[in-house]
């Protein structure tokens, strides 16, 4: 038997004759995603197990996953975690273990091996799988400029929960191992002006929650900087990234030159621009709200 290790210290094992028992079901998030999602089925055609959870796609996307052989399932869109938590408690799963994927995404070939060889033996202790996210501007990798590169992707459904209505936290029960091999992100695959128009939508959701006060409400500096899950520093980093004045500057002087965003080149500087402008969208939302605003 040959052993492998992944960085979490969770260990698995491969057969000797190399045959890998699935083991991996695939859960898809839709809404129009006809440009992305062939490639994106492509990528993880491995699984004999695929699930396109979509809102009520009115492209071809519906078309493209069942000729793909994919099993569709249409829920109507309220929230990212309400609908994420809907997919993880209602779909029936073939496999103990699920990955989950949005259509603009590809995990490459080596993660793909990678995490069919990971669930293989693995204690019950380790209910999920951190690995590394990889974005790309129009070809370039922002290797600095990426704000959040470490996602949990790979769970046991029964052990997953999203939390927080936008930018969504998923929390697990149980130990969360690390993956070696990333997986790819091209955010920009639709054009700049479908970034802009979903952030767009983003920035309103964020000014609901800090308008209603629905986020961290006692966050620490000390949980922002030590805490050992990085979900969780996260989350307390945001919390009080949102009591800043001039975010929207602090943001980009942040990706630029602590992140080293300019290390990315023109990309990187495209990139940092155009996440304060999201910022700055989020600031005058939330003022237009607390002025009585729509």
């Amino acid at each position: 038997m040959w052993d492998f290790w992944v960085r979490g210290r969770a260990r698995w094992t491969v057969p000797e004759d190399g045959v890998i028992e699935e083991m991996i079901s695939v859960l898809i998030l839709t809404k129009n995603e006809q440009r992305d999602l062939p490639e994106c089925l492509k990528s993880v055609a491995w699984s004999d197990d695929v699930h396109v959870f979509d809102s009520y796609s009115t492209d071809e996307t519906v078309a493209i996953a069942k000729a793909a052989g994919a099993t569709v399932t249409q829920r109507v869109f309220d929230n990212y975690a309400a609908h994420k938590n809907a997919a993880l408690a209602q779909l029936r799963f073939k496999h103990p273990w699920v990955f989950l994927l949005d259509a603009d995404e590809r995990p490459t070939p080596e993660l793909s091996r990678e995490m069919q060889q990971a669930v293989l033996g693995v204690g019950e202790e380790v209910s999920g799988f951190l690995l590394r996210r990889r974005d790309f501007f129009f070809g370039t990798w922002l290797k600095h400029a990426q704000i959040s590169p470490f996602y949990i992707r790979l769970v046991r459904p029964e052990k997953a929960k999203y939390t927080r209505a936008i930018n969504e936290v998923l929390e697990v029960d149980g130990r969360v191992a690390e993956l070696g091999y990333p997986l790819d992100h091209y955010p920009f695959s639709k054009g700049i002006g479908h970034w802009v128009t979903k952030h767009n939508t983003y920035s309103s959701m964020e000014a609901e929650l800090i308008y209603k006060q629905q986020g961290l409400r006692q966050p620490s500096w000390k949980s922002a900087l030590r805490d050992p899950d990085f979900h969780m520093r996260r989350l307390h980093q945001k919390a009080l990234f949102y009591r800043m004045p001039a975010r929207p500057l602090i943001k980009w002087a942040y990706m630029m030159f602590f992140r080293g965003a300019v290390l990315d080149g023109a990309a990187g500087l495209a990139y940092a621009t155009l996440q304060s402008f999201y910022e700055y969208l989020i600031v005058l939302k939330t003022r237009e709200l607390e002025r009585g605003g729509a």
